[in-house]
């Protein structure tokens, strides 16, 4: 027996070579991570969907994905024609309220707010102003391309689901190749990822709404306008752990301040706080757990590592990836409850 066949034999040792060829892919094509992550996610939540409906009909895949990918942007047409312009509109008046304010004779005959004005003087805010407007421009442009990406997964994972029982009839095709046992342990380990982010997937959706109800409730007593499209445009946010809390802080401020003035933008700061904490402290770690069957001092150490090297996105991918690796090592495996494919 050859050294190649004595190699292709041990599948232990073969497949920690695949395991490692395939972090490698990944490290080398980093800089596509955004895209590729989105393209995941859009592609599993979809796929999940096809499966439960076909549960109970066997219809072909084409027939939910097109109707939905449809509703998604009709509903994504309505948010950027309708919600936007409100959220201009309130910028706007934001911006006009205080030139006016600081226009006014009342800001001149205040005492306090003259001395405040003095010692702001002593600050170069020229220079701290351009360098604002700067980051700004800088932000904006992200998020352009943070859109670009959205839209081209989106396509992706489109044609991916549309074809969703001819790819898989393809995808075989590679287990019977020459090196048919490569693709073999690459199925195996995208199996269990799936498996595993799954379980996370479905603990984050929950800890989504938990925060949307909090959120629209305090909104809803604080007599706020716009109440659904709030929640909404929250459920989306909270999708992100922890940044979309935050991301949702700004429009949610500029309403405020129309309808409540400062005191209106204090209680959504510590409204933001307030749930913030609970999302970092309590739904995170105990949810999490709950779905992983992990520790909640190991989810804690997990979230903070993964978020320190892989940023935002580790807060999403880390404990599916911590998990998938309990169960290649075979430490732990993690079980879903719904058994039906998904793929």
């Amino acid at each position: 027996m050859s050294l190649y066949q004595k190699f292709v034999a041990n599948q232990q040792l073969r497949r920690l070579v695949v395991l490692l060829t395939l972090i490698g892919v990944i490290y080398v094509s980093r800089s596509m991570m955004n895209i590729i992550l989105l393209t995941f996610i859009f592609t599993f939540l979809v796929t999940q969907l096809v499966r439960k409906v076909q549960q109970y009909t066997r219809i072909p895949p084409a027939a939910v994905v097109v109707p939905l990918y449809v509703l998604v942007i009709f509903l994504v047409y309505l948010a950027v024609t309708i919600y936007v312009p409100q959220i201009a509109k309130q910028s706007i008046k934001l911006v006009e309220s205080v030139y006016n304010f600081y226009q006014s004779p009342s800001f001149d005959a205040n005492q306090f707010m003259r001395t405040i004005g003095d010692y702001m003087k002593q600050f170069n805010l020229t220079d701290q102003l351009k360098h604002g407007v700067s980051t700004i421009v800088n932000y904006i442009t992200g998020i352009g391309t943070m859109g670009v990406t959205i839209v081209l997964s989106f396509v992706l994972s489109f044609f991916y689901t549309i074809e969703l029982d001819r790819l898989p009839r393809f995808g075989k095709l590679f287990l019977k190749s020459t090196y048919g046992w490569f693709f073999q342990d690459i199925m195996y380990f995208a199996k269990k990822f799936v498996n595993t982010f799954g379980v996370v997937i479905e603990a984050q959706i929950f800890i989504a709404i938990v925060n949307t109800v909090l959120t629209t409730v305090t909104l809803t007593v604080m007599k706020m306008p716009n109440i659904p499209s709030l929640a909404i445009m929250i459920f989306l946010l909270s999708m992100i752990p922890v940044a979309g809390v935050i991301i949702s802080c700004i429009p949610l401020c500029i309403i405020a301040f129309s309808v409540g003035g400062i005191q209106y933008v204090v209680y959504i700061l510590i409204m933001i706080l307030v749930i913030h904490a609970l999302e970092a402290y309590v739904l995170n770690p105990r949810f999490m757990s709950s779905k992983t069957q992990l520790p909640i001092f190991f989810t804690f150490v997990v979230l903070f590592v993964a978020e320190r090297f892989l940023g935002t996105w580790g807060l999403i991918v880390g404990l599916p990836i911590f998990t998938f690796f309990l169960d290649v090592l075979g430490v732990k495996t993690i079980h879903r409850a719904d058994k039906n494919k998904t793929s």
